[in-house]
């Protein structure tokens, strides 16, 4: 294998800085003097002379070293990124709290079929990798077919009086059976997006750009975001700390120390093991705190100092969750992490392990308060056994299921050909479907996770999102009811505050009056 082909990306992402901070290292300075400062020192104020200048630097060089970092978050970078593959969005991008994205849906726009990346490969093998990823996208295109008589016979039941032939039920009948037809996708697969970042959390993706799970993609999309930085204020990456190689980081050294002839043989072992602590469920509560109903009770008594003999337990419980008591939670706006109320919720917190999809992850992942510890995803891939997600839909419609199955397999003889051929898991880890399971864990408080499941209960919702809220929500009413009994979808919501109308959506109403329902009986086929 030549050089070029060990460091090349096929085609390499795009970077674009669209808008940013003006002055972005003066002002980082000028805020550090601020907090010792008898009036606000402005960006202007730290370069007026050499002298000045001398000082600036000076300032910049011992805040940084010392790790006082909060002053080059400040200043905020907006980038256009194109051609990144959903691997790359999923496992790096995305996989942290401290960012904003707008991101293309695979849910909602058709996706073509040459907009994929090609990873390192040898020459001989890159034939059989694009066949691969054609006959994903093919399979994506003749799936949506195969899915369109079981989505139009749903809407009829739900929309008796709709003509199903207008231009705009036509195409909400197109994008369901899309929606579903990406899983046949390869996580190589193009996205563009809006992603925007401080320079703070820039410093950090460019120190550990060089990680699992496509380290290439990664450096070569960092360093772009970087020279764009550096084009706009050349001052600002003065004290940038070289990226850490891949050998150096804390998963690599971990795994190097166990012999290979065992670590093959792992990920048929641990998904046993995951899959059978999982049990029946896709999420499972599996930690919480024991006393939650009591302390967030009192957490609302000691907000409001009122003593327990003035308020019972279940009367503060009413009080903050309570949607009909509560008028935060009729507001489109989220407003619970500003209230002193609402902030209570933040003490019930709860573990779930969970089984999803990459591409219902990639939207999971979204909820960026509810944090997991996503995976090193080529250590739960069995290369030469098929692993994936079957949506309800694909299970519903018999033709869909046989060829989705089929495809699957074909799938996975070809990845395995690859790598017994000596690809770098990495390099194949593109080809694995939208279907690939993601295993992990998930823990937040009841702050967020309230706002999480309230949105994903709406059957607008991507559908295995929509099935682990409502597994979660239902062991929640079962290990704590006196907390778990309100909670329902957004329409449930607005229906208990008396708002109107009650579902949000217009036209994009699901068809079912779920807020008469409890949550134990949802229930969707689209």
């Amino acid at each position: 294998m030549t050089i070029a082909q060990k460091t090349t990306l096929t085609p390499e992402p795009i970077v674009i800085l669209e808008n940013a901070f003006q002055n972005p290292y003066d002002n980082a300075v000028a805020t550090a003097r601020t907090c010792y400062s008898s009036k606000v020192i402005h960006a202007e104020d730290v370069s007026k002379d050499e002298a000045t200048k001398i000082r600036r630097d000076a300032i910049a060089a011992s805040t940084y070293k010392a790790g006082h970092h909060t002053t080059i978050q400040h200043a905020t970078f907006q980038f256009v990124l194109d051609k990144v593959s959903r691997q790359a969005i999923w496992s790096f991008l995305h996989s942290h709290p401290f960012y904003n994205s707008e991101q293309v849906s695979q849910r909602y726009v058709e996706m073509k079929a040459e907009n994929f990346a090609t990873p390192p490969l040898q020459e001989e093998h890159v034939p059989l990798y694009r066949q691969a990823v054609q006959e994903l996208t093919d399979a994506y295109r003749q799936l949506s077919v195969l899915l369109e008589p079981t989505v139009v016979k749903e809407y009829r039941r739900l929309f008796p009086v709709r003509n199903l032939e207008e231009k705009r039920w036509q195409s909400a009948i197109k994008k369901r059976c899309q929606e579903v037809a990406r899983y046949a996708l390869p996580v190589a697969m193009h996205a563009h997006l809006y992603h925007t970042i401080s320079g703070l959390t820039l410093h950090r993706y460019h120190r550990l750009c060089e990680q699992f799970d496509v380290p290439l993609e990664q450096k070569i999309i960092v360093q772009k975001m970087v020279d764009e930085v550096n084009r706009l204020d050349p001052e600002f990456f003065k004290f940038i700390e070289d990226p850490l190689p891949i050998e150096e980081t804390l998963e690599f050294q971990i795994l190097k120390t166990f012999d290979e002839s065992l670590r093959c043989c792992w990920p048929k072992a641990f998904i046993r093991e995951f899959d059978r602590e999982l049990d029946s469920f896709s999420s499972k509560l599996i930690d919480y705190k024991v006393n939650s109903e009591a302390v967030l009770a009192q957490s609302v008594r000691s907000v409001l100092g009122v003593p327990r003999n003035a308020m019972a337990d279940e009367e503060a419980i009413d009080w903050v969750l309570n949607p009909a008591r509560n008028p935060y939670f009729s507001e489109s706006l989220n407003l619970t992490s500003l209230s002193k109320l609402t902030r209570t919720l933040v003490h019930p917190h709860f573990t779930f392990k969970k089984k999803i999809s990459h591409t219902a992850d990639s939207q999971d992942q979204r909820h960026r308060m509810t944090p997991a510890s996503r995976p090193v995803l080529v250590r739960q891939v069995l290369w030469d056994e098929p692993d994936y997600i079957v949506p309800i839909l694909i299970q519903e419609t018999p033709a869909a299921f046989d060829f989705f199955q089929n495809a699957m397999k074909r799938l996975w003889g070809h990845m395995s050909t690859l790598i017994n051929a000596g690809e770098a898991e990495s390099s194949v880890s593109y080809l694995l479907p939208n279907a690939f399971p993601i295993r992990f864990e998930e823990s937040g408080d009841l702050l967020n996770f309230h706002h999480k499941w309230t949105h994903r209960l709406c059957y607008t919702a991507q559908e295995e999102i929509w099935k682990t809220s409502q597994e979660e929500v239902l062991q929640l009413q079962k290990t704590f009811p006196r907390i778990g009994r309100y909670f329902g979808a957004p329409c449930w919501m607005r229906k208990e505050a008396g708002v109107r109308p009650f579902c949000p959506e217009g036209d994009r109403f699901c068809g079912v009056t779920v807020w008469k329902l409890p949550v134990a009986q949802y229930s969707r086929l689209v």
